[in-house]
């Protein structure tokens, strides 16, 4: 089920929204949003470091509806999972909102999403509510690999299959204008040039490698 858009009582309208899959680049995304002054900006380390977060994202995963501008108070733009898992939603909930489609190749996605993401989903978490960021893997289990790959996290040709569609669900979206698919390693020429913004006098982020990654979860997971 899809949890309907709600955005009455609106604080902070998401102006950008990233509809691309976690592990294409969507942390140096969120890192040059932030440079840009188009933050602060969402992504899953943010659940991570604020457990309090998974109870609206429990409610989405179970098709109840959801306050939109609730769920992302306090920031303006949104990238990576859960915001992804909800990218349709989230741009008729903010139709203002820019689109950006973080992509690479479906070999390379599938790399790095299963030595990392695909490693933490197949984590066991508990039911000990003073540690609730420890039942972060089964919410991410629930919305990719059962909601978005429709099988199972380690399911290689299912989760390509899933993946090129949202490539494909986005260069068929009807608002083309809206969007713009981005490889991080353009830089930030195409990003700045769609945002109408100036470039920044420094090289474009390039953060969380497999290294990053580890360290953060494991800092949190234990």
């Amino acid at each position: 089920m899809i949890a309907q858009a709600n955005t009455q009582g609106s604080n902070m309208p998401l102006s950008i929204i990233g509809s691309g899959f976690g592990r294409t680049g969507t942390m140096s995304l969120k890192t040059a949003l932030n440079k840009l002054g188009v933050g602060p900006c969402h992504h899953m380390d943010e659940i991570i470091a604020n457990p309090d977060q998974l109870p609206v994202w429990r409610q989405a995963l179970r098709g109840d509806d959801v306050d939109w501008s609730v769920a992302f108070d306090g920031y303006s733009s949104a990238v990576d999972w859960p915001a992804a898992h909800y990218w349709e939603q989230l741009a008729d909930a903010f139709p203002k909102a820019k689109i950006i489609h973080t992509t690479r190749t479906p070999e390379q996605w599938w790399t790095s999403f299963s030595s990392t993401v695909g490693k933490v989903i197949g984590m066991k978490g508990t039911s000990d509510g003073a540690e609730q960021i420890r039942n972060a893997p089964e919410l991410i289990n629930e919305m990719i690999a059962k909601q978005t790959f429709g099988s199972s996290h380690d399911d290689k040709s299912a989760a390509l299959q899933a993946f090129e569609k949202r490539d494909a669900d986005v260069r068929s979206y009807p608002a083309q204008d809206r969007i713009l698919m981005f490889d991080v390693t353009e830089g930030w020429k195409p990003l700045c040039a769609f945002l109408s913004v100036p470039i920044p006098n420094e090289p474009f982020p390039h953060s969380n490698s497999r290294e990053d990654f580890w360290a953060l979860i494991k800092s949190k997971l234990g």
